[in-house]
């Protein structure tokens, strides 16, 4: 290692005085005149992390749904996963650092992980839109040429498209071809064959209306177009020739403020979706006759491809493990419907995609989906292999055909992480399929009413959850109390849980009426503000 090079370098990308960052699920975040420092360290830190595992290491530009000042970065590693986390201490140490000890920290983290410098290094870099993006990967790629890793820079690529990459270089082509075209090509594919089933795509077209909250996600679905057939007819809104990214657009705006992007012009009944900035998350919605919004998260979505899935390997024979993985925050009326009308198992996990990811590969088949769009579905090795030989091989008609439906979906699925482009074909082809109506779709279940609230607190570690953050542990008494509160209320339950990032209590409530949640909510962060330590004004109900 040249430490001389390095020190040299390092100057040039000097570390804001103060700066303290934490490296979470989402990487690192923060204003981007801020960052050009923390992105020359994780070049550094993902050519150590090529060395220690012999693979290609991605990392992304982004900061997927902030505001378009702020931006961030992400280490992909060599499946297409997200950072380990023993990485992820790592990369917080070395973005923190001060200059003179750069040296000491970059051979403690050697000597650590047993990272062999002879070994060759290769990372791949993407970025989203943003005007800041180019400018710090080239940060990034400093970070890389200082210690001699080669790199390949894809330049504009959304975040899921990124870590396809990843996993196919990795995989050596057998995952697909490790381009954007690459990408284009397996997805447009599987889709094609999908619909190609479809009976019924009632005027012989699928209509969808996309907010691409003026990011990467539109200058990708129109490239994509090309490879799509004319039966998807897509009109691309907020695709960023205009508008701000993220700004009153988005997946995370239309999900938090339960209503469209602020201008968009819906027909009743018509089919939308938004995605984020950085196209790795989806929410879909649609206005009734009566001009009253609907929108279907991820709960409404893991629920349609469960049920896609269940019916398919019903009709196939196929016996494998197979679940939904969801996190508390999940509709109760979703989890109810799954497991007793669709006999399909649930499991929680802790809230945040890595935990979901982790439980999901606990089973042949996992679907995993947060309320806010982000989710996936993965398949064992061995269930993809079962099922594409079944495809091939069976003598039985109809069930060849349910095994072909099924290989095809397992290649229209990004299993690395959850992908806007790929979830969207994926739901699109489903509808068709079954020859679903959006508001058909909607009526599967009827979402109970509820509420989230957040209380201030001194200190939020004073809260700690068990049973997949459920259960409050400490601090003593405020289970029993919160028990005690929701037998007030039919078909209720809530739960507390520490924010990640503030000191802030996250309550959620839901009941059998919008009344009855808000109350309950209130009357819980009441308890949490007097058991945990509350400050300034205890809360106060939406009507004082």
């Amino acid at each position: 290692m040249d430490f001389k090079a390095v020190a040299n370098y390092s100057r040039l990308h000097a570390k804001p005085p103060g700066m303290s960052l934490q490296y979470g699920t989402a990487g690192f975040r923060t204003k981007a005149e801020d960052l050009d420092h923390t992105m020359f360290c994780m070049g550094l830190l993902a050519v150590l992390r090529s060395k220690q595992t012999k693979s290609t290491i991605g990392i992304m530009v982004t900061a997927s749904h902030n505001p378009e000042e702020d931006n961030g970065v992400k280490l992909i590693d060599p499946l297409g996963e997200m950072l380990a986390a023993t990485w992820e201490a790592h990369a917080t140490r070395l973005a923190n650092v001060e200059e003179e000890e750069l040296q000491a920290v970059l051979m403690d983290i050697c000597q650590k992980e047993g990272v062999d410098l002879q070994h060759s290094a290769f990372v791949v870099i993407g970025r989203d839109t943003r005007s800041s993006s180019k400018k710090l990967s080239q940060s990034v790629i400093d970070g890389v040429s200082v210690l001699g890793g080669q790199y390949h820079d894809y330049g504009l690529v959304t975040t899921p498209q990124l870590h396809y990459i990843v996993c196919c270089r990795n995989t050596h082509g057998n995952y697909g071809t490790a381009t954007v075209e690459g990408y284009y090509q397996k997805l447009s594919k599987a889709f094609v064959e999908l619909t190609k089933q479809a009976t019924s795509h009632r005027d012989g077209h699928m209509c969808l209306k996309i907010d691409c909250a003026n990011g990467i996600g539109a200058l990708k679905l129109k490239e994509m177009q090309y490879y799509l057939p004319g039966s998807l007819v897509m009109h691309i809104d907020n695709d960023g020739t205009k508008g701000r990214l993220n700004h009153l657009c988005g997946a995370d705006f239309v999900k938090v403020h339960q209503k469209p992007p602020v201008g968009f012009e819906m027909k009743a009944g018509e089919r939308c979706c938004s995605f984020d900035g950085d196209a790795d998350r989806i929410v879909y919605y649609y206005n009734d006759a009566a001009g009253h919004f609907h929108l279907l998260d991820g709960d409404k979505i893991a629920t349609l491809i469960s049920t896609f899935l269940k019916e398919l390997l019903v009709k196939a024979g196929q016996t494998v493990t197979f679940a939904v993985i969801q996190t508390a925050y999940a509709n109760g009326s979703s989890t109810r419907y799954l497991e007793e009308i669709m006999k399909v198992p649930v499991h929680c996990g802790k809230t945040g995609v890595k935990h979901l990811h982790h439980k999901a590969q606990e089973f042949d088949i996992g679907v995993y989906f947060e309320a806010n769009g982000h989710g996936t579905v993965l398949f064992s090795k061995a269930a993809e292999e079962k099922i594409r030989y079944q495809a091939k091989e069976e003598k039985d008609n109809l069930k060849r055909e349910a095994a072909k439906i099924l290989e095809n979906t397992i290649d229209l699925i990004n299993q690395t992480v959850g992908d806007a482009i790929s979830d969207m074909l994926l739901i699109e082809a489903i509808l068709a399929l079954k020859n679903l109506t959006i508001s058909q779709w909607d009526a599967m279940y009827t979402d109970l009413p509820n509420r989230q609230l957040k209380v201030k607190v001194a200190d939020r570690r004073v809260i700690d959850t068990t049973d997949a953050e459920r259960r409050a542990v400490t601090p003593p008494g405020l289970q029993e109390k919160i028990n005690d509160l929701v037998k007030k209320y039919p078909t209720a339950r809530a739960f507390v849980r520490p924010s990640g990032t503030e000191d802030v209590v996250r309550v959620y409530a839901e009941a059998d009426t919008q009344e009855h949640a808000d109350n309950l909510a209130h009357e819980v962060s009441l308890v949490v503000y007097h058991l945990a330590g509350g400050v300034g004004e205890p809360p106060k109900t939406a009507a004082s």
